[in-house]
C-alpha cells in the first residue's frame, strides 16, 4: 500500500463536523437511463412541433381547431379547381430542358414543337438545354402564370406524356418543359 507525505488537509480539527455531499458509487447502465429519457422526450416534442406546423398549414383539418363544427344538416360544398382548357398558343416563348442522359433531345424535342405549331419553341424565340439533372423520370410542364395554364395543357397534349405544375421556378420563361426518361420523340 502507498503511503504519501502528510499536508494541511490531513490534519482536520475534531471539532469540524463533516458537510456536503458523500456520493456512492455510480450504478451501471444509469448514463443510458437518462439518455433514454432525453431521446423520449425529444421525440415527443419534435412530433408535437410538427403536428402543430401542419395543423396551422393547413395540411390536416381538425374541426375542434378551426373553431367550425360540422353538422349534420349543412353540408359541405365541393372545392371547385378551376382548370382552364387546352388551349395552342403559338407565340408564347417555351424553353425545353433536356432532363435524360440522351444527347441532345432538348433540340430534337423543339424541333419537333416547332413543326406541331409551337413558334415559341424556335431557338430564336425560346431556348433550349440541358437540365441540372440527368436522371428526371417524369415530363413536366412548368407554367409561372395561372393565364398560362391552358397553354401548359395543350403541351402537354402536344409532347403525348407529361404533367403540368404551376411554379416560380422557371421564371425566365412562361413555360418550361423539363423532358423525363417518359419522353419518347416520335419517329419521322
Amino acid at each position: 500500500m502507498a503511503t504519501y507525505p502528510k499536508d494541511r488537509f490531513d490534519s482536520v480539527p475534531d471539532d469540524l463536523l463533516r458537510t456536503g455531499a458523500h456520493r456512492g458509487p455510480a450504478r451501471k447502465g444509469s448514463g443510458w437511463i437518462a439518455f433514454a429519457w432525453a431521446a423520449i422526450a425529444t421525440v415527443a416534442l419534435v412530433a408535437a412541433g410538427l403536428f402543430g406546423l401542419s395543423v396551422i398549414t393547413g395540411r390536416i383539418n381538425l374541426p375542434f381547431f378551426s373553431g367550425a363544427v360540422p353538422s349534420a344538416t349543412t353540408t359541405p360544398s365541393p372545392s371547385v379547381s378551376p382548370t382552364a382548357q387546352a388551349k395552342l398558343n403559338p407565340t408564347i416563348p417555351i424553353t425545353v430542358l433536356n432532363g435524360t442522359p440522351t444527347s441532345g433531345l432538348a433540340t430534337a424535342t423543339g424541333d419537333n414543337l416547332v413543326a406541331q405549331g409551337w413558334g415559341g419553341a424556335a431557338p430564336s424565340i425560346g431556348t433550349r438545354a440541358n437540365a441540372s439533372s440527368q436522371d428526371i423520370k417524369t415530363t413536366i410542364v412548368y407554367y409561372s402564370d395561372p393565364a398560362d395554364e391552358g397553354a401548359a395543357r395543350a403541351l402537354v397534349l402536344s409532347l403525348k406524356v407529361g404533367q403540368i405544375q404551376l411554379s416560380k421556378a422557371f421564371t425566365q420563361s412562361p413555360l418550361t418543359v423539363v423532358i423525363g426518361s417518359d419522353y419518347v420523340l416520335p419517329a419521322k
